[in-house]
């Protein structure tokens, strides 16, 4: 976490000096950059994006814990994103945005749930299995997304001053996931993990938006939470080392994205 926000302070220090260098505030000699930019019905533009994607994990009291110990644990990693901005003028201080665009994610799932033995005999839920014992390749499953998000969001920005406005930003996606194996006839016993392919989920947005003489750049902090259970159940047969240590699974990231316009 300290290697996270002390990452977060040298952009920010850099940003701040770009922008202070680029004297984007006023002094006595200096007009404000691209004036009536932002009274044009329609403007468009492009973003990138870096991100970190994770699950929220529900786990079952039964086959995803022993006691107070959790069996399945998720781990996050850092990946990127681009897309496309088109932005419709509502009024003075709202705008509706779609932003389409590509995340490209990978994440894993480990599954130390050897002790699932214990229900070999079969329960209400699970029949009767044949206990295995799990290699290191049965436990972990890094799971590679690549997610088309189209996010349709409203925009409520406050006063401009000088070269620059501060803006906030809600609204939903719809994501599908091109890497979803969820038709596939394997599951987690043959090493794949499925997901679903259609899931939707809202976000949230804050940042400044930065006026330069050619055009307008927007820093900002996205978080978006999925509202489904992207979790596609293993097969009956399969035995509960997997999926039925697992009563939901929903994607979170936070993004850092940088808008041209």
């Amino acid at each position: 976490m300290r290697k996270i926000f002390s990452k977060l302070n040298v952009l920010t220090a850099i940003l701040v000096a770009t922008l202070s260098s680029a004297q984007l505030f006023r002094n006595k000699d200096r007009m404000d950059n691209l004036e009536g930019f932002d009274n044009q019905k329609f403007s468009y533009g492009f973003y990138l994006a870096g991100n970190n994607f994770d699950y929220k994990l529900v786990l079952d009291p039964k086959f995803g814990m022993d006691g107070q110990k959790n069996l399945v644990q998720s781990k996050s990693t850092y990946s990127f994103g681009a897309g496309l901005i088109g932005k419709l003028r509502l009024n003075e201080n709202f705008d509706l945005r779609f932003e389409p665009g590509l995340q490209f994610v990978e994440r894993e799932l480990y599954f130390d749930t050897q002790a699932n033995d214990r229900f070999a005999a079969g329960t209400n839920s699970n029949p009767p299995f044949t206990p295995r014992v799990l290699s290191d390749a049965d436990k972990l499953r890094t799971i590679k997304s690549t997610y088309v998000d189209l996010p349709l969001l409203i925009e409520i920005h406050g006063d401009r001053w000088y070269n620059s406005r501060p803006y906030a930003a809600a609204g939903v996606n719809w994501m599908l996931n091109l890497q979803s194996n969820s038709n596939a006839a394997d599951d987690n016993s043959q090493g794949l993990f499925r997901s679903t392919s259609s899931n939707f989920a809202w976000s949230a947005e804050i940042g400044m938006q930065f006026y330069f003489s050619r055009f307008k750049l927007t820093p900002g902090f996205r978080g978006t939470f999925m509202i489904n259970d992207e979790m596609v159940p293993d097969n009956a047969d399969t035995p509960p080392y997997w999926t039925p240590a697992i009563v939901s699974a929903k994607s979170r990231a936070f993004m850092f994205v940088l808008k041209f316009e």
